[in-house]
């Protein structure tokens, strides 16, 4: 039995079997690792009752904490959420096998035949807070690619995600493959995430999937390397050439069919020759939908709408909250979002393709679209299956990060007794 008590010695005997059951992971065979997402699936949906059940405990956790809305939905799991994580499991499941592929290969004239080839990272330590469904998608990606994975889901979320990790237990079993491969922090203890960011015998890399906060607590203290996962401060720019029935279908949607994911627009730029017509159009229709448009000036005329603030630019609502701003030009909406993104998703609406092309190559986020709803920023929508999060840094990841991120290569050579002059 493990000793709650004791912080420090419950994460160094999870790190020790999470890297023991690395190592065995990184050999097993492909089917192996499917079957155990499959089976996970089955268990899932059987055990669909008992996870929503679970789920209660965490929503009555939740409510006394006094989260917001956002947050709640977050953490909301019902019988359609459950058929979300089964889907994902199976899609997962279903994909090519990273592990081993080969990337590039080429001969060289010394008689090198060289090979580039997929690996394992090793050990994932996973820290996420409110989504339940987080312990599906990260356990289920970092099986698919080889990998071991530590994961500390928020306190909120402490039995929902118990739960599901008992069905990928299940899956692991059925399969014959380490229980180890994916363990879940037993513990609501915050010390267990200090533990866990400073294990670099152990963890070869942190995923942080939350707020500012959680983020910035990590990256200050992690020395293990991380993927960041900023704030999702989400732009939508319209353009002067925009048309105006599919602007207000795309920002409705981007704003307004889940206000607490990361790809939910956050601000609204509107080209000053369209605020009469489409811009118009669109902020009364966010303020019928129930939305609080925060304008500038321009757009204060607008019946409905409130002054914004200057922390209003560059900031996470999470909420039916939208900044909305007039700008002069392409040019002037670019430069903002460089001053207040935060290089996650940013979406251009027009019918000018030299317009689109422009804003594509000078917004440098992970994530940048044309005419599409900024609620597609998902791996799922990817054809990833799942998403273990948005990296927003430029090393290594970017973007949805799925199973083929989740691995790095390793450069086979061989030769027929090839010696060097």
């Amino acid at each position: 039995m493990k000793d709650l008590a004791d912080i420090p010695a419950l994460m160094q005997d999870i790190g020790q079997r999470a890297k023991a059951a690395a190592a065995t992971l990184a050999f097993a065979p492909a089917d192996r690792r499917a079957k155990a997402l499959e089976v996970a699936a089955d268990a899932v949906w059987a055990q669909r009752d008992a996870i929503i059940a679970a789920n209660a405990k965490d929503l009555d956790y939740g409510r006394d904490k006094g989260l917001s809305d956002a947050m709640m939905d977050r953490l909301l799991l019902n019988e359609d959420r459950v058929k979300t994580i089964v889907t994902g499991l199976r899609a997962v499941a279903a994909q090519e096998d990273p592990v081993g592929q080969v990337m590039e290969e080429w001969d060289q004239p010394s008689g090198l035949h060289i090979k580039r080839v997929r690996t394992p990272l090793g050990v994932i330590g996973v820290i996420y807070e409110s989504r339940p469904n987080v312990t599906a998608d990260a356990g289920a990606l970092c099986l698919k690619s080889g990998n071991a994975v530590i994961l500390r889901g928020g306190s909120e979320g402490f039995h929902s995600s118990g739960a599901i990790h008992a069905c990928l237990i299940e899956g692991l079993r059925a399969a014959g493959l380490p229980e180890d491969a994916i363990q879940l922090i037993p513990t609501r203890d915050r010390a267990a995430v200090s533990e866990l960011l400073t294990m670099t015998e152990y963890v070869d890399v942190i995923v942080p999937r939350g707020g500012k906060g959680l983020v910035g607590l990590v990256q200050r203290e992690a020395r293990v390397p991380v993927f960041a996962h900023l704030e999702g401060i989400v732009h939508i720019y319209i353009d002067a050439a925009a048309d105006p029935v599919k602007a207000l279908d795309v920002v409705l949607n981007a704003k307004t069919r889940r206000t607490g994911i990361c790809g939910a627009a956050e601000c609204l730029l509107i080209h000053r020759d369209a605020v009469d017509t489409v811009g118009q159009g669109v902020i009364r229709a966010l303020l019928d939908a129930g939305v609080e448009v925060r304008a500038d000036e321009t757009l204060q005329v607008i019946p409905g709408t409130t002054a914004a603030s200057d922390d209003d630019w560059g900031r996470e609502f999470l909420d039916k909250i939208i900044a909305a701003r007039v700008v002069p030009d392409i040019d002037a909406a670019i430069a903002h979002i460089r001053e207040h993104g935060s290089n996650h998703t940013d979406c251009i609406l027009t019918e000018d393709p030299a317009a689109a092309e422009l804003f594509i190559e000078r917004v440098d986020s992970a994530i940048v679209m044309h005419n599409v709803s900024t609620q597609f920023a998902d791996g799922g929508e990817f054809g990833m299956g799942a998403e273990i999060g948005i990296a927003t840094g430029k090393l290594h990841a970017r973007g949805p990060v799925g199973a083929m991120q989740l691995t790095s290569f390793k450069y086979v050579v061989t030769g027929d007794g090839v010696t060097r002059g």
